[in-house]
């Protein structure tokens, strides 16, 4: 089975590209909803985080605005609040790679924002990095609800660099182009995964 490490800046497409994968019978692990399911009500990230940043628990779950408060320009928090969350979201990983392994599968796809940041590309088989034009990429971010400069800029210099990224990847999507393009991208990618398994 091979694992694909799908990752790419904010606002480059990666979640519409998660989407495709799956519905080309690629299953997609989301690791952004593993987080927002861990810190929800009854989610095992709630008690450790609680503990470690008194008062962000709302009605046993996480409060993720209030959490955010606490992390803003300071690293210090962003590395305890990571020590706790990472190997829970690994763990759910590993649940999902052993499940899909066990089905059968050709080619799986791990969706990780912070891929290179977190060390995650020693962990899959090929990395595949989302792209757009930086015009493009600005646009879709700064259309989001409550986005500002300040906070574009905060989160861009919290990821590595889009060329960066792209210099390091097994295989570049780009997605400043129509869906169906990058939707015949994926596919011809996966067509030539498939082939070597």
């Amino acid at each position: 089975m091979i694992v694909i490490g799908l990752t790419g800046s904010i606002g480059m497409g990666k979640s519409t590209v998660a989407q495709m994968f799956a519905e080309e019978g690629a299953p997609c692990f989301n690791s952004d909803g593993a987080v927002h399911a861990l810190y929800a009500k009854g989610g095992a990230a709630v008690a450790p985080v609680a503990a470690a940043f008194p008062g962000v628990a709302r009605d046993g779950a996480i409060d993720r605005q209030a959490l955010s408060a606490r992390l803003i320009d300071n690293p210090e928090a962003i590395g305890r609040l990571e020590s706790i969350v990472h190997p829970l979201v690994r763990q759910a990983q590993a649940d999902f790679l052993e499940r899909h392994r066990a089905e059968g599968r050709a080619v799986v796809v791990l969706d990780i924002p912070l891929l290179f940041e977190s060390g995650g590309e020693r962990r899959v088989d090929k990395v595949v990095v989302v792209s757009a034009p930086a015009e493009v990429q600005k646009s879709r971010v700064l259309a989001r609800p409550g986005m500002t400069e300040e906070k574009y800029a905060t989160l861009l210099s919290r990821q590595m660099s889009d060329a960066e990224k792209r210099a390091r990847a097994d295989f570049v999507i780009d997605t400043g182009v129509a869906l169906d393009e990058t939707r015949r991208q994926v596919r011809a990618m996966l067509d030539a995964l498939r082939k070597q398994v």
